[in-house]
């Protein structure tokens, strides 16, 4: 536990990003408007998806090059579910098609289990290289899967009629969107928080840091590995719900290898092991590609000079800078 100095400073950083955060609509109204509010709207939402990367990544070392498969299938049920309501067409196994988050959300959350739950099984038994191959592998198994399904638009992709619907919040107002998003991700912040300072969570660390002496010990790093994994799996459709309805459309690229790399940048930019540094870190990765992207196509050149020096400089990403403790 942080004392002195460092408790302050700790403090200080969440209170003044908490505050930021609640009265950027006003900020955003004397600047850029609506579009700010949209470009936040998107960090948040990433960072939704970069807390439960780095649940598996900070904490249990493992490290998923097929994340993004899981933010993409709750994306496409949003996308779907919309599509049949709109048609008037009933869902698989006789459910009714439905715009609201709050069929969706849990909707979304359980078909990532349950694909993380098998995926899992199998890459679990790996390490290394070759842990991060096999989710890589299932991650393009899923992208071929959708780009195949024409009746959900193939390789162009799902448009939603509307945004995902929620009672008493009007979504289709991009403020009280923002607040949606904005108290999804503290709930979420705060349930990651719970989990990786348990029990369960001290064995998840202790299993990354000697997997051996906690086999001695008599946990099941397996089987606490993979509820890891689970865990984790729900949290990224909880973002692409909510990046379905945001965009208002959905396509393959969502399970693309390429939106893993760059949700795991965000993690390592942040501070692996970091809850609120994976918060730190999709918003500097975004912003950093809106303000590059404006002066120039190759935002890319110039962004990657300043991740390696994070990397290299910053052992604990820009999370350990802003604490004092970056080296």
């Amino acid at each position: 536990m942080l004392r002195g100095p460092s408790a302050l400073r700790l403090r200080v950083l969440l209170g003044g990003g908490l505050l930021l955060l609640l009265v950027w609509p006003w900020i955003s109204a004397l600047f850029g408007g609506d579009y700010l509010v949209s470009v936040m709207t998107r960090v948040l939402i990433f960072a939704i998806a970069a807390i439960s990367l780095d649940l598996i990544v900070g904490y249990g070392a493992l490290v998923s090059f097929g994340h993004a498969a899981f933010l993409g299938l709750g994306a496409y049920v949003a996308a779907i579910s919309a599509f049949h309501a709109s048609e008037g067409l009933p869902l698989a196994f006789g459910f009714s098609g439905s715009e609201s988050l709050l069929v969706n959300l849990p909707l979304a959350m359980a078909v990532a289990a349950l694909v993380a739950c098998v995926t899992g099984l199998i890459c679990l038994r790996t390490q290394g290289i070759h842990f991060i191959m096999i989710t890589l592998a299932f991650a393009q198994m899923l992208y071929y899967l959708f780009v195949s399904l024409d009746a959900y638009g193939g390789e162009d992709g799902l448009v939603l009629p509307a945004r995902n619907s929620l009672p008493l919040l009007d979504t289709a107002d991009d403020r009280q969107f923002y607040f949606l998003c904005l108290g999804l991700l503290l709930l979420y912040l705060y349930l990651a928080h719970r989990l990786v300072n348990s029990r369960f969570g001290r064995v998840l660390r202790g299993s990354r840091a000697n997997e051996t002496r906690m086999r001695a010990l008599g946990y099941n790093t397996y089987g606490y590995r993979l509820a890891a994994y689970v865990i984790a799996a729900t949290g990224a459709p909880l973002a692409g719900v909510l990046l379905a309805s945001k965009t208002e459309f959905v396509d393959p690229g969502l399970f693309s290898w390429q939106l893993s790399g760059e949700l795991l940048v965000m993690v390592i930019l942040g501070g692996m092991g970091s809850l609120y540094g994976a918060v730190i870190g999709a918003a500097a990765f975004l912003l950093l590609e809106q303000w590059l992207a404006a002066w120039t196509e190759h935002w890319m050149f110039f962004l990657g000079p300043f991740l390696v020096l994070v990397v290299v400089r910053a052992r604990h990403g820009l999370w350990g800078v802003l604490t004092g403790n970056g080296q």
